[in-house]
């Protein structure tokens, strides 16, 4: 059984910076899609970042391209999100989740494609 637990979050001001972190395990794949993923309340939910395990290969919202990063780090079986230049509308829960292949550059980033969720931590960003 897949678990995903993110950690993380927390409130900062406008500009500022937060490193999401979401550890993996009960799996063996080794060949999946692993994505950040937000939810602003009354707003659905929305992709941000998605990484290709296998390839290292990324994807991002253009809402949060070249402010955001995603990474991964294999031996520790964790996923990063990287936030840079903080914005109040980047205000959401954050969750992490996984799927797998195959997927187009479209459904990386679409809730419906991935298998696995964790439980979310929370970002606030004030102005």
């Amino acid at each position: 059984q897949v678990q995903l637990v993110e950690s993380g979050g927390g409130s900062v001001q406008a500009g500022g910076s937060l490193r999401l972190s979401c550890a993996a395990s009960g799996y063996t794949y080794s060949h999946y899609y692993m994505g950040w993923f937000r939810q602003a309340p009354g707003k659905e939910r929305e992709g941000v970042a998605a990484i290709y395990i296998a390839a290292g290969r990324t994807f991002y919202a253009d809402s949060v391209k070249g402010r955001f990063t995603i990474s991964q780090d294999n031996a520790k079986n964790t996923l990063y999100l990287q936030m840079n230049s903080l914005k109040p509308e980047d205000t959401a829960m954050y969750y992490c989740a996984e799927g797998f292949p195959p997927m187009t550059p479209i459904q990386v980033l679409r809730e419906d494609s991935y298998n696995y969720w964790g439980q979310g931590t929370q970002v606030t960003v004030s102005s």
